[in-house]
């Protein structure tokens, strides 16, 4: 994996490239993530596709730009990422927050798009109930005790009986959160409560569609899972039974084989 710097329209954008392979796969991560949650998943993969990651600007240590990260300005800095490693079409593949822009990129750069993936992640618009708990986390950033993140959020993301193995992972996950700008995670939860239903423009999208979704995933439940499914008979869906919200942690091998089966065979 090569890392460098990229300017992506105006935004300078940390990323790493394997430049190497047919089909390019795009990894987005989630909310207080950086493209270093991907670190053990690219083993699993990178021999078969050309891999790219990068730090959502507002997370890691891509800039961070004004007081809200809409999902439509990440959309158009993956694309012009993009452009600028002249990758003309990519399985776009987000994780959590990170499904929420690759639907921006659906919907905005459909050009671009070989194929998506939804890797625990909803094209539900926020409830209001969600809405209150994000503006609850802009406050708590503002007041600058971020650390309580750090204490509750990277835990919460793996099935229960998962924690003990991963707890490695949960402490590289919480270091994570103390070194994200706080600026970038306001930016970003602001970009999440006003982002707008994506399901129509879903069922619409003629590139194919895979949901990868946990048994056991704690933020979105197995019953909104379900109807979410439901919603939507023209993706193709693969459920981790032993995982929570992080299945490419949880369970890399069956995840990994769940993607590179579905970008090989379309």
């Amino acid at each position: 994996m090569v890392e460098k710097f990229i300017m992506a329209g105006d935004t300078a954008l940390h990323i790493c490239d394997s430049e190497k392979g047919e089909k390019t796969v795009v990894l987005l991560h989630g909310y207080l993530e950086s493209m270093l949650v991907w670190e053990e998943f690219i083993p699993f993969i990178y021999k078969s596709v050309r891999v790219v990651v990068l730090d959502i600007p507002g997370h890691g240590i891509s800039e961070v730009k004004g007081e809200v990260h809409s999902m439509d300005y990440l959309a158009d800095v993956v694309d012009a990422a993009l452009g600028a490693l002249g990758i003309e079409k990519a399985y776009i593949v987000g994780h959590s927050m990170g499904g929420y822009v690759a639907l921006a990129v659906c919907e905005r750069h459909p050009q671009r798009v070989a194929g998506v993936v939804l890797l625990h992640s909803t094209p539900n618009a926020d409830s209001e109930e969600k809405r209150k708990n994000r503006e609850r986390e802009i406050a708590i950033v503002k007041s600058g005790k971020k650390e309580l993140l750090a204490k509750s959020a990277p835990e919460a993301g793996f099935a229960a009986d998962n924690r003990r193995r991963c707890s490695a992972y949960i402490e590289d996950l919480a270091e994570i959160v103390h070194l994200t700008e706080d600026e970038g995670i306001v930016a970003l939860l602001g970009g999440m409560i006003s982002r707008k239903d994506q399901n129509e423009m879903l069922r619409n999208l003629p590139a194919p569609q895979l949901f990868i979704l946990g048994r056991k995933d704690g933020y979105i439940v197995p019953e909104v899972a379900e109807a979410m499914v439901a919603a939507h008979p023209q993706a193709e869906v693969v459920w981790m039974e032993n995982s929570g919200h992080m299945s490419f942690i949880e369970e890399p091998e069956a995840c990994a084989s769940a993607l590179l089966n579905f970008v090989i065979n379309n």
